[in-house]
């Protein structure tokens, strides 16, 4: 199991795509909301038109009272006070506009951040769902969950704090600059040249931000994934005392995840230092510069007054910018892994011209037919193996075999949770993959051997989220017995249910699952193992209601206890994926064969 932590940030890593067309992912959820877009972007030219005049009302204030010529001609008219109160007040209404603007902007920008974060937590929650299981097969949950918070979040981000705010922080630089040369060339071009390597230094460092952020992210994923497993495998834990070891292990992944941040942290630090240095160094050239012309005569002191706000105001948005673009690194860290999962293939979808089952009647539905089916977990390593056989309608079969003989299987592939690799399957006669899958699980009830139960009542967990009445609801749990062990719980069908249904017993969760089978009416039934986790009181009530709900259906029974299927039509006997015998319990044991074999050890054990 550690292997299998440590290993998966090691594993090779896809060719990765340009930040612009990474970027591009975002668009289109962008365009869902290009109205609150295109309003945030109008308030920034106001806003920072606002900001950039702030040291021009200044510099003319130092200007007004020295009596330099560089002051406004209708200023120079004013008495001094009056002067002095008109650009106070008008830098007053800067500041206030500005400040206003800036918080309305800000809001719309997060405002659509937001609205960003959920569709996209939307569409990737329902990709994820239409996968098929082979996914899951190989993804760890807990990746499954960072995709789903921490990465959705960090993509809106990158649109809303990000692309926007570095938007705006450009169109800022952009009229500060423009400013600057109207008023005095000089000191304009000796700023804008110390943007060069500022600009060279923060690149380089974002680009270690963006590679260090990966692995953080990647770290992030193993974290989650084990302690996701801790929390769900908790009883195994403590019964075989693993705490100390597992602790250890969460303990390793946790400083490589530590070690990971610290680099993240190291680079976004070095973008800040380099630019207050930077910052002061500008100011400094400013004064010096600035110095000169004044003693030369060229330059007056409101005008170098100016210029050491502009500095300051030309490394603010830049500082801002490097932010931003730190969150926009992150997030494009956060397109890659989930465009991963974005990008994973629907493999099981329906047909663009599907069929229909015919109606529902208990005499001539519920037809079973494997033809030539060969099906594998992974390539060439086939668990069925040119699979024969049909169930007609209204008989009951059961499976037989050893562990790993492929009765599992032939039920994941019968409700097309799997794609069989070669082969079809029918079902009335049509391929089940000219099936809407809807109705090929309407029609193919299966019954597990660990009822899984949602957070919720004991309603919604027999309904599943389709519409019944309060009477279909009742009358399903009559049909299987179900209803005087609900009538048992405090709240009767509207009594809560934790998460996994911890509140219940075993045996109460699986007969919640023979109600959700009994409500669906399926003309296919079929039980994996269904009563192995009943005690023997619960079991004879339930065998009552499945004697009821097995009549006129066709229907697969899975069992390891020989005994229970006796009864039964037919019994094939699998072993190593292949079909060995076929027939019912008299015909099997005549023949002598596996069946007869795994029903004399089981007699003995008896």
């Amino acid at each position: 199991m550690a292997d299998s932590y440590l290993s998966e940030t090691s594993s090779k890593r896809p060719i990765r795509e340009t930040d612009w067309r990474l970027f591009s992912r975002l668009i289109p959820y962008g365009l869902r909301h290009r109205r609150l877009f295109a309003l945030s972007m109008l308030l920034l030219v106001p806003a920072s038109i606002a900001g950039a005049v702030q040291p021009i009302l200044i510099g003319q204030a130092v200007s007004l009272i020295r009596q330099e010529p560089t002051a406004w001609e209708f200023l120079r008219n004013l008495p001094l006070s009056t002067g002095i109160n008109l650009l106070a007040g008008l830098l007053l209404v800067t500041l206030l506009v500005g400040s206003l603007l800036d918080a309305w902007q800000g809001f719309l920008v997060q405002k659509v951040g937001q609205q960003i974060t959920a569709d996209i937590r939307d569409d990737l929650f329902h990709h994820v769902l239409s996968l098929a299981m082979r996914f899951f097969d190989r993804t760890p949950v807990g990746r499954l969950i960072t995709r789903l918070t921490s990465d959705v979040e960090a993509m809106g981000d990158v649109f809303s704090t990000g692309a926007i705010g570095i938007l705006g922080d450009l169109f800022s630089i952009l009229v500060l600059i423009v400013l600057m040369f109207l008023q005095q060339w000089q000191l304009a071009l000796m700023l804008v040249v110390m943007l060069v390597p500022v600009t060279v230094l923060i690149i380089y460092f974002q680009n270690q931000y963006r590679k260090a952020n990966y692995r953080a992210r990647d770290e992030l994923s193993a974290l989650n994934s084990m302690l996701q497993e801790n929390i769900v495998g908790i009883a195994v834990v403590q019964l075989f005392r693993r705490e100390a070891f597992n602790a250890d292990l969460f303990r390793r992944i946790n400083r490589r995840y530590i070690k990971e941040v610290d680099r993240t942290i190291f680079h976004d630090s070095a973008i800040s230092a380099t630019l207050e240095w930077i910052s002061l160094v500008a100011i400094a050239g400013v004064l010096w510069l600035g110095g000169n012309l004044i003693l030369n005569g060229a330059l007056t002191f409101g005008r170098l007054a100016e210029f050491i706000l502009f500095a300051q105001r030309l490394f603010d948005p830049l500082r801002q910018f490097a932010e931003k673009f730190t969150a926009i690194q992150a997030g494009l860290t956060s397109i890659e892994r989930v465009s991963d999962i974005l990008n994973e293939p629907v493999e099981i979808r329906d047909a663009e011209n599907p069929q229909s089952l015919s109606p529902h009647t208990s005499a001539a539905t519920g037809e079973i037919r494997f033809e030539h089916v060969w099906f594998g977990y992974k390539p060439d390593e086939y668990v069925l193996k040119d699979l024969n056989f049909v169930i007609r309608p209204g008989e009951k079969v059961a499976l037989v075999g050893p562990t790993g003989a492929g009765k599992s299987s032939i039920i994941r592939l019968l409700s097309r949770l799997y794609e069989a690799s070669e082969g079809r399957i029918l079902v009335d006669g049509i391929d089940i993959r000219e099936l809407p899958q809807t109705e090929l699980r309407r029609h193919v009830g299966v019954i597990l051997q660990d009822g899984f139960v949602f957070a919720g009542d004991v309603k919604s967990n027999i309904t599943l989220g389709e519409t019944y009445s309060f009477a279909e609801i009742q009358a399903a749990a009559r049909s299987t017995n179900v209803d005087r062990l609900i009538e048992q719980l405090p709240q009767g069908y509207d009594t809560p249910l934790r998460e996994r249904g911890t509140n219940l017993s075993g045996g109460q969760k699986q007969l919640l699952a023979f109600a959700r089978a009994a409500i669906r009416n399926p003309r296919i039934l079929v039980l994996d193992e269904a009563t192995a986790s009943l005690d023997v009181g619960t079991e004879a009530l339930i065998q009552e209601a499945l004697d009821r709900l097995l009549e006129g259906r066709t229907a697969i029974i899975i069992a390891h206890r020989l005994s229970t299927i006796r009864n039964c039509d037919r019994i094939l006997v699998l072993k190593r994926g292949q079909l060995v015998e076929s027939g019912n319990h008299e015909e099997l044991l005549a023949q002598g064969g596996l069946y007869a074999s795994l029903y004399q050890l089981q007699m003995l054990e008896i």
